[in-house]
């Protein structure tokens, strides 16, 4: 080979050794940039893992609520319908007391109905 080689050894720089300001320059700006860069990306990783983190937090919280007030539902149901089976005698005396009325109304309809006939027929004869 001729001419100069590129080493990727780092041993081969001397901070003595004449070198080019320029690329010295530029090899600098790289590496800010880059630093900055690298820097930029770790930064909005962490922040997305801070987002998620609030975000899973109140997603607890959430389901916290959630899980309380599913238990007072729960809780309200259970007292709910040991009312209703407590009630339940008294809604069967309650229908049976209106086949009761209503066997009662049909009686008296019979009853006025059988009253008027007897009163026509009553006024009848007393007219002869």
């Amino acid at each position: 080979k001729k001419g100069p080689t590129l080493s990727t050894s780092t041993s081969s720089f001397e901070a003595l050794d004449p070198h080019d300001p320029k690329l010295s320059r530029l090899a600098t700006t790289m590496f800010t940039k880059v630093s900055d860069y690298l820097y930029g990306e770790l930064t909005s990783t962490q922040e997305e893992y801070k987002l998620l983190e609030t975000m899973n937090k109140a997603t607890v919280t959430k389901y916290t609520d959630m899980k309380h007030i599913a238990a007072n539902i729960s809780k309200n149901m259970t007292e709910l319908n040991e009312k209703c089976d407590s009630l339940q005698p008294y809604l069967e005396q309650i229908d049976q007391i209106e086949d009761s009325i209503a066997k009662l109304e049909q009686a008296a309809y019979k009853l006025d109905a059988y009253s008027k006939r007897l009163e026509a027929k009553f006024k009848s004869l007393e007219k002869r």
